[in-house]
């Protein structure tokens, strides 16, 4: 499906197409109070609550005032729609300013002043410096004489530096009066969210340009709420309005993400309905039977001889409805609300906000930060993540001689600069190639410097590299681009952009001598993607050892290449890259299969190194984190030899002989089953030695292991803690997030760019680093931090921290209301199994609201080990990675002290409540290090952790603690670690020693539950 665009034809679009009104609003002041019933009672328990408060209505069966019932229901759905109301509002107060901004139209030829949300699909729409663009349009004019304009994008997909967008050559060289009159038709495809792509194509009406049709591409647009920067001012067609425009598209609400522990909640939660269910039963048949043998003897019972046909109902009714706060109707409303507290204390943590730039970390998604503490697998990526994305050129190898390999640095080579000075014909191909095969566009500054705006790191750095070899890119008019060389100038006029894309992995440009008239083909990418088009007979040996070379020094390689083309072959397929630039179906794929076709017989040049430093304390926090039980997966577009390196500089891996390295590579099924087969066998040799083993896999045998051997390669994925996936697209890293979530673990995924958000996205917990490639990645993750090295206090401290609370906050809930449900079912034993309240309504109301709130107040702030113990022991977060403090076995622990507590009420058995005690506390690690704490003591040492796999041969032995034999010891709860477990003091003393648990943990591959 496409649309077509008449350019200033008011009549043709104004009825086809919407117009500029943007609305985000999820309500309007009519449906919001049905809609957002209707929304709140989808809910099960919801649902359930409300059937419980309709029965109390029924004066005959209710225990006690419905008031009990629908006040607490009433304010709860009272606040849900208050906060939906306020957010709604708020949108609309956006939507408000943005609808009624003031823009310049042309209309019949005249410029108008209107609101934006007037605009209307065909209008030709004026801009000024720093306006923000109000919808969609295709650029046609702008004030720059070379027809370019800079727009920044920030708003669109977090980039912090200017785009270039440049007009349609059809509409090159028109004067400035003209735009007002100019007429034609763009045929486009209807609105989408890729703000990456925009096949179209342009077609002027005489007496502009005779029909001719112009290929448009991304480059020629304005997208909604970019701003124009730089630029007096720029005009467009608009042609896609409001909610159509591609921002407006890629609007919506995410796909809420279910943590570990809401799951588990659902689950109990379930289970206490079966439980009320069998209580109902078998305490209303018990209240008819007693009815019907006994209550009828009774005098002061006054029951008729003869009831209503639903006599038989009634009890087991009561008895409902006195069940029915078994489970809490606030539980919900109080774990939103503590969870956004959690966020707000990431958002909030002074020791999370970068340094050098002011970032702060901010949480986004609000609900899931106990999941921190439950992750088991961080798949990050590389550049811009662990290391700094701030490239420097480094050594380079022209013609099979090395640059820079003495010193460290080719800019200061002898060898390089005598070669430069001398115009040695190779040195001075290979600066031409650096300088002009880009995207780069000069800037000559007020003091006359030039400066270079580049949409990549690494054309930056060899642009000005380049420039530093006195190959300086002076300018670019038009399609003309000027060199300044050892004081001489050269001009070369661009034909055609090849652009880089993750198939081809290599950009190229055709150019034209403007002093000899030749054309050139310039090319620079990936070693795989260059040198095996070297032409039949060069000799490429040296060019590989450098590429080896560079990336055991851990170096970013780029190749570079040309071509001399004949004025014949060049017509001929320029005609085929034209009628292919202008498809509107599978444009990309039709241009990669042109290109192909030019892209061959190269006379590769050489090889660039560019470095990539690692930021601040990524060492360190991969460290501290794999001895938290956390397996670490690296997922990176650079070549297997850079990773590797990269792995070995950040504690990724571990060198030989203590570490181990397994290749799986093959560009057929075949070899990537055989290669598969050998490092899973070793795998499973070695598991059960103390070796850090990983493998390690490139993108072509991982497409053919996920396709073919995906069973195979699943088991390999459990079998081990490390993993580096090399020239992966931002496809295959999301297939690999969803390969460990289907293993039922726990997954992070950290990125900082663009092709990191679809693994971001896919995973359990996404998080985004604002970096240097922008905020597209930050925007879409869970949680946006500034560095890599605060994830470790994410985890460490706000992840463990929020499941603890959670953990106990939640089980507490139940309790509270299981204790007092207890007590009612007790008093039912002597007062006839009638189903009579013992307490009355304004008792239970306050029971809820004053006397068991303190807990839930506390806990949101409880901390049951200092920040500073936790960083220094990240064993512990064993406990909540296995779901220690919440599951069906502590449930079970709360349920019983529920049961033991109206024993204790009803003054029943102290010596039952002894017993309990003695078989349900037991010695714990973060117990002792509590203690440790209290007294000051140090700690000698705390053995490792090991996280539990899924099946084991038996269970770890508790660690056993040196001390006096006059002390006791201390207990915590054997079923919930919880925070507010009873401690016993050691009193004042002696150091605490703790050994490791000398229990093996299994090697053999299961998949198995977590240990409980």
């Amino acid at each position: 499906m496409k649309r077509f665009v008449y350019i200033n034809d008011d009549e043709s679009s104004q009825e086809l197409y919407c117009d500029n009104r943007i609305s985000n609003r999820k309500y309007t002041v009519l449906n919001f109070l049905p809609k957002n019933l209707w929304e709140q009672f989808s809910r099960f328990m919801n649902q359930y609550f409300l059937l419980i408060a309709c029965l109390q209505l029924w004066s005959l069966i209710t225990p006690v005032n419905p008031a009990s019932t629908w006040g607490p229901l009433i304010f709860i759905f009272a606040v849900s729609a208050s906060k939906e109301a306020w957010d709604d509002y708020n949108r609309y107060l956006s939507d408000k300013k943005a609808n009624e901004k003031h823009i310049w139209v042309v209309r019949q030829g005249i410029r108008k002043h209107i609101q934006a949300q007037d605009i209307h699909v065909g209008n030709i729409v004026w801009l000024r410096e720093n306006d923000e663009v109000p919808c969609d349009l295709v650029l046609i004019g702008t004030s720059d004489t070379q027809g370019l304009c800079y727009v920044e994008t920030a708003a669109l997909d977090g980039e912090t530096d200017l785009k270039t967008r440049v007009i349609p050559s059809a509409c090159m060289g028109m004067d400035f009066e003209l735009l007002h009159k100019i007429k034609g038709v763009i045929e486009c495809p209807n609105p989408d969210k890729d703000i990456r792509r925009f096949d179209a194509n342009l077609r002027l009406f005489p007496p502009f340009i005779d029909n001719d049709l112009c290929p448009l591409t991304i480059k020629n647009t304005l997208l909604q709420s970019c701003y124009l920067r730089n630029t007096e001012w720029a005009c467009g067609v608009a042609v896609y309005t409001g909610n159509e425009t591609k921002l407006g598209m890629s609007r919506g609400i995410p796909e809420p993400k279910l943590t570990a522990m809401d799951a588990m909640i659902d689950k109990l939660t379930g289970a206490i309905f079966v439980f009320q269910i069998v209580v109902v039963m078998v305490l209303g048949i018990a209240g008819n039977v007693w009815k019907d043998t006994e209550a009828r003897k009774q005098w002061y019972v006054l029951y008729p001889i003869e009831g209503p046909w639903y006599e038989l109902l009634v009890i087991p009714l009561r008895f409902e409805l006195l069940c029915s706060i078994m489970i809490p109707i606030s539980i919900k409303v109080s774990l939103d609300l503590v969870k956004s507290l959690y966020a707000k204390f990431i958002d909030w943590d002074s020791e999370m906000i970068d340094q050098d730039t002011g970032i702060p970390s901010h949480a986004t998604n609000t609900a899931i930060s106990e999941d921190l503490g439950q992750v088991e697998y961080i798949l990050t990526d590389k550049t811009g993540t662990l290391t700094e994305n701030r490239m420097i050129f480094r050594r380079c190898c022209i013609s099979g001689i090395f640059y820079g390999n003495e010193s460290g640095d080719a800019l200061k080579d002898v060898k390089l600069l005598n070669a430069v000075a001398g115009s040695s014909p190779d040195v001075v191909r290979f600066l031409t190639v650096m300088a002009i095969c880009n995207t780069v566009i000069p800037i000559k500054s007020k003091t006359g410097a030039i400066l270079y705006k580049a949409q990549s790191q690494d054309e930056d750095a060899l642009v000005n590299a380049a420039a530093r070899l006195h190959m300086v890119y002076v300018n670019k008019n038009a399609n003309i681009l000027e060199i300044r060389f050892n004081g001489s100038v050269i001009q070369y006029e661009v034909l055609e952009t090849l652009e880089f894309t993750s198939d081809r992995k290599r950009m190229s440009v055709v150019v034209k001598d403007c002093q000899n008239g030749k054309i050139v083909l310039l090319s620079k990418g990936a070693d795989e993607a260059i040198l095996p088009y070297a032409y039949a007979g060069q000799q490429t040996r040296a060019l590989v050892e450098a590429v080896e070379q560079y990336a055991q020094l851990g170096l970013r390689t780029l190749c570079l290449a040309w071509r001399e083309l004949k004025e014949d072959e060049y017509q001929e397929w320029s005609l085929m890259f034209k009628e292919a630039s202008s498809t509107l179906v599978d444009r990309e794929w039709r241009i990669a299969e042109v290109c192909q076709r030019l892209e061959h017989d190269f006379e590769v040049l050489g090889v660039t190194a560019i470095e990539d430093r690692l930021q601040d304390g990524v060492p360190e926090t991969i460290e501290t984190l794999r001895k938290a039980g956390i397996n670490f997966w690296m997922l990176t577009g650079d070549k297997q030899n850079t990773a590797i390196q990269i792995a070995l500089s950040c504690n990724f891996i571990s060198p030989e002989p203590k570490g181990q390295l397994l290749l799986i590579d093959g560009k057929t099924e075949g070899e990537v089953c055989r290669s598969l087969e050998r490092v899973l066998l070793t795998m499973r040799i070695t598991s059960s030695e103390p070796k850090d083993v990983a493998f390690v896999v490139d993108g072509w045998a991982l497409e053919i292991a996920l396709k073919h051997y995906r069973k195979a390669f699943t088991e390999l994925a459990i079998l081990s803690r490390t993993a580096i996936c090399c020239r992966v697209t931002p496809s295959q890293k999301a297939q690999l997030v969803e390969l460990l979530k289907s293993c039922d673990y726990r997954t992070l995924a950290i990125g900082d760019g663009g092709n990191d958000v679809r693994m971001i996205q896919q995973a359990d917990i996404g998080v985004g680093i604002s970096g240097r490639e922008g905020l597209q990645a930050a925007r879409a993750a869970d949680y946006s931090i500034g560095k890599f090295r605060f994830l470790k206090r994410l985890i460490l401290v706000h992840g463990r921290y929020s499941y603890n609370r959670t953990a106990f906050l939640s089980q507490y809930s139940f309790y509270k209301s299981l204790v007092i449900c207890f007590i009612q079912i007790f008093f039912s034993f002597i007062s006839g199994v009638s189903g009579t309240s013992l307490f009355n309504s304004v008792s239970l109301m306050a029971y809820n609201v004053f006397y068991t709130s303190v807990p839930v107040l506390v806990s949101v702030l409880d901390k049951d080990l200092s920040e500073g113990t936790v960083m220094q022991h990240p064993q512990i977060l064993v406990y909540c990675q296995a779901g220690r403090l919440l599951n069906p076995s502590t449930f079970a622990g709360w349920f019983g002290r529920s049961l033991f507590h109206l024993i204790v009420a009803a003054g029943m058995g102290p010596v039952l409540a002894l017993k309990y005690f003695r078989y349900t506390y037991r010695p714990s690690k973060i117990n002792a290090l509590q203690q440790a704490e209290r007294m000051g003591g140090p700690i000698l040492s705390l053995g490792n952790i090991e996280p539990q796999p899924r099946l084991m041969e038996k269970e770890v032995s508790p660690l056993s603690i040196t001390q006096p034999k006059n002390r006791n010891p201390v207990y915590e709860p054997l079923l919930s670690d919880s925070p507010n477990s009873t401690r016993r003091s050691f009193g004042s003393g002696a150091p605490f020693d703790f050994f490791q648990s000398q229990s093996r943990l299994s090697s053999s591959y299961s998949r198995n539950c977590k240990d409980n």
